[in-house]
């Protein structure tokens, strides 16, 4: 399958619009997996189990597995997610943004290395750094949009001939570029009048929304915002909130309660 049609898949199956973000910081893991070897492995693949029926999609952070020389770890836990819970798509989150030549190799390591069903890929050089991830037909492409973060509006705000930068690459992706069908956009949680917006000059194109759990995006306003007519087209992230519910040895339990808490909370507004 695609990547669009495992989403839809997931979407139907778990009656989740919830992404499960797995940024593993060993600082923070329960005591009996620090120091131990594959311990980053381990606690995602517990997080995983304890949660896949409950999501419609994971989103490994390609850095929390790389700053800690864990890229073996990170290959091993998306081919766990593939055997173990197939139809639950993987984004690798790597916001991976670079001229064409390059690229080429990013979208090897994102596709080919990692087995990853998405990426998040920043769209700020141009189309022709997009193309290589787009040259993967059945493989998911999703673009920064409007970020989360305090200073996006830095440049995703600049007027850009009578609307907004940020409106003119949802413009551009989903009218130029969306060649397979298999893109989507990044918008945050913690700017719900841009989530309408972005729907409004979209379509029915999913989005990746980060910022609900720990950065405090409103779970009602985002539905609200990003919703499509059919209950889904979003994919909400939550990361911290879920994945260190609890440090004891009942972690990956504590996660599931977190997990179905936010998936219910979530289903509330979709009709």
């Amino acid at each position: 399958m695609t990547f669009i049609q495992s989403l839809n898949a997931a979407w139907q199956t778990n009656n989740s619009l919830l992404c499960v973000g797995l940024d593993p910081d060993p600082a923070k893991f329960p005591a009996h997996l620090k120091g131990t070897p594959d311990a980053i492995f381990e606690f995602c693949k517990s997080i995983v189990d304890a949660t896949a029926d409950l999501v419609c999609s994971f989103k490994p952070q390609i850095a929390y597995f790389a700053a800690h020389r864990a890229e073996d770890q990170l290959e091993a836990l998306i081919a766990h997610i593939h055997e173990k819970h197939p139809g639950i798509p993987v984004i690798l989150d790597a916001k991976r943004g670079d001229i064409g030549s390059t690229a080429d190799q990013y979208a090897i390591e994102i596709f080919e290395r990692y087995q990853a069903d998405a990426i998040t890929v920043n769209p700020y050089m141009g189309k022709d750094s997009v193309d290589p991830y787009l040259a993967y037909p059945d493989k998911g492409v999703i673009l920064l949009c409007r970020t989360s973060n305090p200073g996006g509006s830095d440049l995703q705000f600049l007027d850009v001939g009578g609307k907004k930068l940020y409106e003119h690459v949802a413009e551009l992706v989903a009218k130029e570029w969306n060649t397979a069908g298999q893109c989507a956009l990044v918008v945050g949680a913690t700017f719900p009048g841009e989530i309408a917006r972005v729907r409004e000059l979209i379509g029915d194109m999913p989005l990746l929304v980060p910022g609900i759990g720990a950065q405090g995006g409103d779970v009602e306003a985002t539905v609200n915002a990003g919703r499509t007519a059919n209950g889904t087209g979003l994919m909400i992230n939550s990361s911290r909130a879920i994945l260190y519910a609890d440090k004891s040895e009942d972690f990956a339990d504590a996660a599931r309660k977190a997990a179905l808490a936010t998936r219910d909370s979530i289903n509330q507004y979709r009709q």
